[in-house]
């Protein structure tokens, strides 16, 4: 099995490929060794001295390290908690806990026509790019014009984010969609 390994903009965190499916639908995002007890993968992650959270996306792992670690001593630990995982077979995510993977911005017949455009423009345009960063955003709320998303994975903490946020993703969301005046991260 070759994993690879790709630079995210965040320094703390770095994009793992093992060339397979991760999550079946939907990302995860475990910031504590005590929520990883729902993913083996995440919590066998968690025993890395070091590592500070771990994103769960489609076929990608992006794990984020504390800042008095490198990345030349943690890569190797990382790769082999991977590695063990993907060549054994098991389930990345406990059965019981599947769906409490953190869903795409699903349209819902509650939402109305303006939440509806913005979670297609995120799921369609913003979400792919994002991934290929080894992160995530997902829609939280709209309300009184500004349009309030979560940060995930690479994405939290990230030191480009703002500028994600004000330069990227705001103005594609206030050309296509007028009633939108802001974009605000939630925590």
């Amino acid at each position: 099995m070759f994993i690879q390994t790709e630079q995210t903009p965040n320094p703390q965190s770095l994009k793992f490929l093992p060339g397979c499916e991760v999550m079946i639908s939907g990302t995860a995002e475990f910031t504590s060794p005590e929520a990883a007890v729902i993913s083996p993968l995440a919590e066998k992650l968690f025993h890395v001295h070091g590592v500070l959270a771990v994103f769960l996306g489609s076929d990608f792992i992006t794990v984020t390290k504390t800042e008095d670690m490198s990345w030349p001593a943690l890569k190797p630990l990382i790769l082999g908690v991977i590695m063990e995982q993907f060549t054994s077979g098991a389930p990345v995510m406990k059965d019981e806990h599947l769906h409490q993977a953190m869903p795409s911005s699903t349209v819902s017949s509650d939402d109305s026509e303006i939440v509806k455009q913005i979670k297609e423009l995120l799921d369609s345009r913003i979400r792919p790019v994002v991934a290929m960063d080894g992160g995530d955003i997902v829609f939280h709320s709209f309300e009184d014009g500004v349009v309030f998303l979560s940060m995930r994975g690479a994405c939290a903490g990230c030191p480009s984010s703002t500028a994600t946020l004000k330069s990227g993703i705001e103005n594609l969301l206030k050309h296509f969609i007028p009633e939108v005046a802001e974009v605000r991260a939630v925590n």
